[in-house]
């Protein structure tokens, strides 16, 4: 199996992201389909497009602060952008020259990525891995105005899962959760982004 590919619910014009936040900042982005105040533009801010990594980070939309798991749509041209505009979190000899390469490309970007083992449902990992994506600066700009397509609170889908599994019941909370795929993605971009 390949280790490193982006797996993620998308259709030909979106795909779909997951960040966890609190009542404060979630049900204004709902109502409003776009991150408002108290939603800090000048913070780097983290999507995940693998729905069980996000439910590993947020305990299930148990942790404080994460009691609201939103499915935000993004349109594929800005996510695409975003794996252009990108920046490893950590050097890799074998995508730099130096370390020093790395560390003038991770200044200068406004974007960083990173890939960490995918989950299962009880959130034990994988042998393959999965990404994050943190948005700062202009790239946290284009996220909130320009690449939202819709954001949905999915945290009812998310305790029941949840509930299912605690059951023993994983057959029916597999069945429950989003067809993630494989994303395609140009050679230039997966060796950008250190992919498969």
């Amino acid at each position: 199996m390949l280790e490193k590919q982006i797996r993620a619910v998308y259709d030909q014009q979106t795909i779909t992201v997951y960040q966890a936040y609190k009542n404060e900042i979630a049900i204004p982005a709902v109502k409003n389909q776009k991150f408002v105040a108290p939603f800090k533009i000048e913070r780097m801010t983290w999507i995940k497009p693998s729905f069980l990594w996000m439910m590993y980070r947020s305990g299930w939309a148990a942790k404080e602060g994460q009691e609201h798991v939103l499915a935000i749509k993004l349109k594929r041209e800005g996510f695409e952008w975003a794996l252009a505009n990108c920046c490893l979190s950590h050097f890799d000899s074998t995508m730099f020259s130096s370390l020093e390469a790395w560390k003038n490309k991770l200044e200068h970007t406004q974007v960083r990525l990173q890939w960490d083992p995918e989950k299962d449902i009880h959130l034990q990992n994988l042998a393959y891995r999965s990404i994050q994506i943190g948005l700062s600066g202009v790239a946290v700009e284009h996220y909130v105005n320009d690449w939202i397509v819709s954001i949905d609170d999915i945290t009812p889908v998310c305790k029941k899962i949840h509930a299912l599994v605690l059951d023993k019941k994983t057959e029916e909370a597999n069945s429950l959760l989003p067809a993630e795929n494989i994303y395609p993605v140009s050679e230039t971009l997966k060796h950008t982004i250190g992919a498969d």
